[in-house]
């Protein structure tokens, strides 16, 4: 009965984020001015249940700038006439997710030009899409063919060719939480000795898995993007603040606290973290949970490495920091007594 529990906890744990995933305030950048941007940014807000937040822009490469510093998912640039399409702007590494939706945004639009340069046509006015300078001539016939617009979708931060549809990076989170619970768990487990000599294994271990899954990830598969070290650092501080808050727990609560920390980090902080569906997508708060624990704050920091050089990375720099700090403080504390006795008192028990 039990077991069959724990079965269905974690189906719900990881089912639920992509069950309930419904996008809401994408920020999303409108570049125009007057009335056309203004109702193009009212019918974006009470679009498709408020899934998009417009943010106005007085020119494309402001727009440009905004996506490559992450403070909006994509622009739609609007023409300043009928013969001046709109463009619409995608980040697909940011999302793919979003970037499909921009790709349905920019048909959308194209439909809706088109539309009324065919009611333009059949009303006699001028559609700016060729020379209007004679008058119309309702005896004269209909042209069999109308002008026609186009509107270009531009991937301004697309994917690596060798992870073109981000899948390797969306998955290469779920090795550094396996990385950092078997790490912990081992530490805590094995190491002998004070709490400080298990926070420096926890240092070297973190240290040099990083640099390994860095090295297969984007010396290898090709998936990370970037400078090497910086990844690996990343990485590596990940690993540290995942495995330290296992060997921490560890050494508050005993050995039980090993699968404490990890069913908050493989039930709670995974299914949160935004690698899969970007935050906005979670139903809220949860998303934005998700980026103050380390897998969130680690996916996060190692996609805006790769290709968002120019986004501001303080904050999950400053997440894993923290998880990894207190993690090794409580491992180095040890308060709940000796580890090592936990161990050997559960080893007695087991024999025969």
């Amino acid at each position: 009965m039990g077991l069959s529990l724990a079965v269905g906890i974690v189906l719900l744990a990881f089912s639920w984020p992509t069950v309930t995933a419904s996008p809401r305030d994408l920020p999303i950048g409108i570049v125009g001015s007057g009335p056309q941007a203004t109702a193009v940014a009212a019918e974006l807000s009470e679009s498709a249940d408020d899934a998009f937040d417009p943010v106005t822009y007085d020119d494309r490469h402001s727009a440009v700038e905004a996506i490559r510093e992450r403070k909006v998912y994509g622009a739609v640039v609007l023409g300043s006439s009928p013969s001046n399409p709109p463009e619409v702007l995608t980040a697909s590494a940011a999302g793919p997710p979003v970037a499909q939706m921009l790709a349905g945004l920019a048909h959308h639009l194209e439909q809706k030009a088109n539309e009324q340069i065919a009611e333009a046509l059949a009303s006699g006015r001028p559609t700016g899409a060729g020379d209007t300078s004679a008058p119309a001539d309702s005896t004269a016939p209909a042209s069999p063919a109308q002008p026609a617009i186009e509107v270009t979708v531009t991937d301004v931060v697309p994917f690596s060719d060798d992870d073109r549809k981000g899948a390797g990076l969306a998955t290469s989170v779920f090795p550094l939480v396996i990385g950092g619970l078997i790490g912990g768990a081992i530490t805590a487990l094995t190491v002998r000795g004070s709490g400080p000599k298990r926070a420096a294994a926890i240092i070297v271990y973190a240290a040099f898995a990083g640099c390994v899954l860095t090295g297969i990830l984007q010396g290898w598969y090709g998936v990370l993007q970037g400078d090497f070290m910086l990844n690996a650092l990343a990485i590596g501080l990940g690993l540290a603040a995942i495995s330290g808050t296992i060997t921490g727990l560890a050494g508050m609560v005993g050995p039980a606290g090993i699968g404490v920390g990890a069913v908050l980090m493989i039930l709670v902080a995974n299914p949160l973290s935004g690698t899969g569906l970007p935050p906005e997508f979670i139903v809220w708060p949860w998303g934005q949970v998700g980026q103050w624990m380390p897998v969130g704050a680690a996916g996060t920091l190692v996609r805006e490495l790769s290709y968002f050089p120019d986004a501001a990375m303080l904050f999950p720099w400053l997440v894993l920091a923290s998880w990894a700090f207190v993690g090794l403080l409580l491992t180095a504390l040890g308060r709940r007594g000796d580890l090592d006795e936990a161990i050997r008192s559960g080893s007695r028990r087991m024999r025969p």
